[in-house]
């Protein structure tokens, strides 16, 4: 098989035109196609910064009590407590992951887990409220 033979010939001759252009900027053990130029991360931070901005925009004329995580799930919670049988009619625990995904979403545009002050899930606001909603459930199921 030549294509093995082929691409360490390959790193050799872009090794060696990097030297004598004196580029030095090259990580080993990162292709040469995987290296981005000053042009391609610009483009990327503007794009990313786009995304960003309009990702603020979203919620911005819907009421607060539709856009928090947790003044939603009271609500629900609220509707477990006076309709019980109504609440589970409607099955509403299989439509709340549907109901919230695209809030999470929204959240999670900016969380990068491969930076490395990253915030952790379990630590995230919207988390801690399903976390606390899941274990008001459990507590009035166990009742």
């Amino acid at each position: 098989d030549h294509s093995s033979e082929f691409i360490p010939k390959c790193r050799t001759c872009r090794r060696q035109a990097r030297e004598q252009s004196g580029e030095g900027d090259h990580h080993e053990g990162l292709s040469s196609d995987e290296e981005l130029t000053p042009t391609e991360v610009d483009e990327f931070h503007k794009s990313k910064d786009n995304v960003l901005e309009d990702s603020r925009k979203i919620f911005e004329d819907v009421h607060a009590d539709f856009c928090d995580i947790r003044k939603i799930l009271l609500k629900f919670q609220e509707w477990k407590e006076k309709f019980p049988d109504s609440y589970c009619d409607a099955y509403i625990s299989f439509c709340l992951p549907k109901l919230l995904n695209p809030l999470i979403r929204v959240q999670l545009i900016s969380w990068n887990p491969l930076e490395q002050n990253f915030t952790e899930l379990e630590e995230m606001p919207w988390f801690r409220a399903i976390e606390e909603f899941s274990d008001a459930e459990n507590v009035a199921e166990s009742k």
